[in-house]
């Protein structure tokens, strides 16, 4: 079936450079954001109405028109469009020689992700921590192998996960309940407070600076927006947890300030999702989706602002109000 908002081709300019869709073509087909796939597509449409070359095929609620061919015998025998379908594949993450954690994901930014899982995480204190960095390409996947500074190999042996991680899962594979939450300060409150304008502004930036999602339909997102809402930094992924690491990352390797912006993310909000925004030291989070009761307890405890249901200029804040600007509170 056709797929709803479905674009055929990347049309809007992503936030970098180095993602850009096109120049990873070029690229080994493993590291690739996505695939180009054969495709049969089925449109409700009266079978008399299709044209030469589509296979007409009869249903129960109506007739549907194919997009393909058929042989004598009435079955299908060639393929008249295709589809760009976006990577997903077994990332393991190596520290000092050690297996810690695979992940499945996109594998386009794999250094930032590593970057990022490994702050996010309380592998590393700062970028400084990591010495080195390899992306091996293996027959079942791909192995990020990093190199960090011995001292940090203690938090390493704290929070070792022997994680088979699925792309929607960023707790599997944690040993016991004492692992899943992360001892963090909570953040002081933000420099400037934010305007509604701001957050609504984010969103709908976001949503454009998708490429990857808009051409495959999907990815999530994370971007980063400074104080005015505009957009500045994009990463996207299969999985929500790894397009925030990516994000964070960026910004970690980048030096970017987290102070005075926010995080703007394409799916629901999750307590790790709060709890990774957290420890980057970001005090607001902005979700198009809903929080979860999690979420809201670790946002209420770590001075996060947690805004959510984000679209068509609408939000609703379920954490520290305060963070917003006075004389445009909703």
């Amino acid at each position: 079936m056709n797929f709803p908002g479905r674009a055929p081709a990347p049309s809007a300019p992503l936030a970098d450079a180095e993602t850009d869709l096109p120049a990873q073509r070029s690229g080994p087909a493993s590291l690739r954001s996505y695939t180009s796939h054969p495709v049969w597509r089925a449109n409700a449409q009266q079978a008399g109405n299709a044209g030469a070359g589509r296979a007409d095929r009869g249903s129960g609620d109506g007739d549907h028109a194919y997009a393909g061919t058929t042989d004598a015998d009435g079955a299908y025998a060639g393929c008249a469009e295709t589809d760009l379908i976006a990577s997903e594949i077994p990332v393991a993450l190596e520290f000092n020689g050690i297996s810690h954690a695979t992940l499945l994901a996109t594998p386009c930014d794999l250094e930032d992700l590593a970057y990022g899982f490994s702050y996010t995480e309380g592998i590393i204190r700062s970028a400084r921590d990591i010495y080195g960095m390899d992306v091996m390409e293996k027959p079942s996947g791909i192995v990020v192998q990093v190199e960090i500074a011995s001292a940090r190999l203690h938090e390493l042996k704290l929070r070792r996960r022997n994680l088979a991680g699925r792309s929607g899962c960023g707790l599997c594979g944690l040993e016991s309940l004492d692992e899943v939450r992360r001892k963090l300060p909570a953040l002081p409150a933000p420099p400037e407070r934010f305007s509604p304008a701001a957050i609504t502004r984010a969103a709908g930036e976001l949503l454009s600076r998708q490429a990857l999602h808009q051409a495959t339909g999907a990815t999530h997102a994370a971007g980063w927006a400074d104080k005015e809402g505009a957009i500045q930094h994009v990463r996207e992924d299969v999985g929500r947890h790894n397009a925030l690491d990516k994000l964070i990352g960026h910004m970690l390797r980048n030096a970017v300030p987290p102070q005075g912006g926010l995080a703007m993310i394409s799916s629901r909000a999750s307590f790790e999702m709060v709890q990774k925004t957290a420890a980057a030291g970001i005090s607001a989070l902005v979700a198009v989706s809903a929080p979860t009761s999690y979420a809201l307890q670790i946002a209420h405890e770590l001075n996060v602002m947690l805004a959510c249901f984000a679209r068509d200029r609408n939000f609703t804040v379920y954490s520290h109000p305060e963070y917003l600007g006075p004389a445009d509170r909703p």
